[in-house]
């Protein structure tokens, strides 16, 4: 029986779907949900400059918006009588996600796919395609929207 659910949310055009379906998944096996976004760590390594003030202070705004965001999911998800968690981690995003989904026993994970070019994915690559290739749990995977 399917008892935590797991929204990856990026904040593009297919997010509210991703809680939307999260949601209706958590209702029909009874199981909590957690929304995760995974924003990318900060750059603080050895020899590397994060520049003025104003360009932390953005970043941390940045960060300020996608929690905010986070949690209106959230809340809107406690209204519908739903159990659920929203965290926004930052860290490398696929060995974020694979760390996240084992320890908190997730056994679904519902995402989404932005349909991009072959030559993006080539180059820059995809959670979906990666998660395809690499996940231990089921994936739910909705389209991109057009």
């Amino acid at each position: 029986m399917t008892q935590n659910i797991l929204g990856l949310i990026d904040f593009s055009s297919v997010s509210d779907d991703i809680v939307a379906k999260a949601a209706e998944l958590s209702k029909v096996y009874k199981a909590k949900c957690w929304l995760i976004h995974v924003a990318r760590p900060d750059p603080e390594f050895v020899g590397y400059d994060v520049g003025p003030d104003y360009i932390r202070d953005a970043r941390a705004e940045h960060l300020k918006e996608e929690h905010r965001q986070l949690s209106d999911y959230k809340s809107k998800l406690i209204a519908e009588g739903i159990d659920c968690e929203a965290l926004l981690v930052q860290g490398e995003i696929m060995e974020t996600i694979h760390l996240e989904v084992e320890k908190l026993g997730i056994d679904l994970i519902v995402l989404g796919s932005h349909g991009r070019s072959r030559l993006y994915e080539l180059l820059v690559g995809s959670v979906c395609e990666h998660l395809l290739k690499n996940s231990k749990v089921p994936l739910f995977i909705l389209p991109a929207k057009k």
